[in-house]
């Protein structure tokens, strides 16, 4: 499997997933129902970009993803 997978293309895959669930729609839910799917939606939003952003190396078929979860330095007034 690893000699197949390219990390590259996968890494993409993830940006596309959460551009796609950025642009949908909420669907015609009321209630509690339609903050539930919102909910999920930021979840959803949050994992794919945070994968997609990842630093990724595939060695002896073990894949690692390296993620900088630290805050950006403000940028300069």
């Amino acid at each position: 499997m690893a000699e197949e997978l390219d990390v590259d293309a996968m890494l993409q895959r993830f940006r596309e997933r959460a551009k796609a669930v950025r642009r949908r729609g909420l669907p015609p839910l009321e209630g509690p129902e339609r903050k539930r799917f919102a909910d999920q939606a930021r979840i959803d939003f949050m994992d794919y970009a945070i994968i997609g952003d990842a630093d990724a190396s595939l060695e002896d078929g073990v894949l690692t993803l390296r993620i900088d979860l630290r805050p950006s330095p403000d940028p300069a007034p």
